[in-house]
């Protein structure tokens, strides 16, 4: 597991899947050997990682941090997407229940962890009609700084999917059906372990935040999921 570097990235690549349970170790195996490869060396990616769901969430989850949104509308990205190899043609077929969103960065607080953060907390929501700003401004000026301070929490951070980008369609997208989430925010929190989002500590500092009653009946198509890290690849150093 590589040591977390420091990079101001400001775009996420957000793509979640059940996998055929059969095809789950050459699934593995291709994103580890082939896929994740391919994708962080392209100019403009950042660092790659790979989750398993806890819980109810997906079987597996693939982040690729970026510079930022629209360079996943770029040509050498688009070029990839658009001439998958054959045994990415082969694995895809075998997702389920699979999306894929573009974010962009909005908000960031607490600290990088010392080395990769062993659990990933996610919130993915819609805000009320109308109150988008007012939503934004609560979660990135107040709640994120606020569950940082938390024990357990290194970093929390506020993303938007940039539906311009997540909506253009390549041919992997083709082959395995993907198109993107319902909701339009994620947040994501990086944590110790699996008991900081049931902690006391973790609802005192949601309950406490200023607005919160206010705000919480703002949020619409909430969903939480947990995940364990299974796999990280940085790009080359001299990418």
């Amino acid at each position: 597991m590589s040591v977390r570097k420091e990079k101001d990235s400001r775009g996420l690549l957000f793509i979640w899947a059940d996998v055929d349970k059969d095809f789950r170790i050459e699934y593995q195996k291709w994103h580890n050997c082939e896929h994740m490869a391919d994708r962080v060396t392209i100019p403009g990616f950042y660092v790659g990682r790979r989750y398993q769901g806890i819980g109810d969430a997906p079987d597996f989850l693939m982040l690729y941090e970026t510079d930022d949104s629209k360079m996943l509308a770029g040509e050498a990205y688009l070029k990839a997407k658009n001439n998958p190899t054959p045994w990415t043609r082969e694995i895809i077929k075998h997702f389920n229940n699979n999306g894929r969103n573009i974010l962009s960065l909005v908000a960031i607080a607490g600290k990088n962890p010392p080395t990769e953060a062993p659990y990933l907390f996610i919130v993915r929501f819609d805000p009320e009609t109308g109150s988008s700003e007012k939503v934004i401004d609560w979660y990135g000026e107040k709640l994120l700084s606020n569950m940082s301070t938390v024990e357990g929490v290194y970093r929390g951070r506020l993303y938007e999917v940039d539906k311009e980008v997540s909506d253009i369609k390549t041919e992997e997208q083709n082959i395995s059906g993907s198109g993107p989430g319902q909701q339009s925010f994620f947040a994501l929190y990086e944590i110790a372990s699996t008991d900081v989002p049931t902690s006391k500590n973790w609802r005192h500092a949601f309950e406490t935040t200023e607005f919160c009653g206010n705000m919480r009946k703002r949020l619409h198509h909430v969903q939480e999921e947990l995940y364990w890290l299974d796999f990280t690849m940085y790009a080359p150093q001299t990418h």
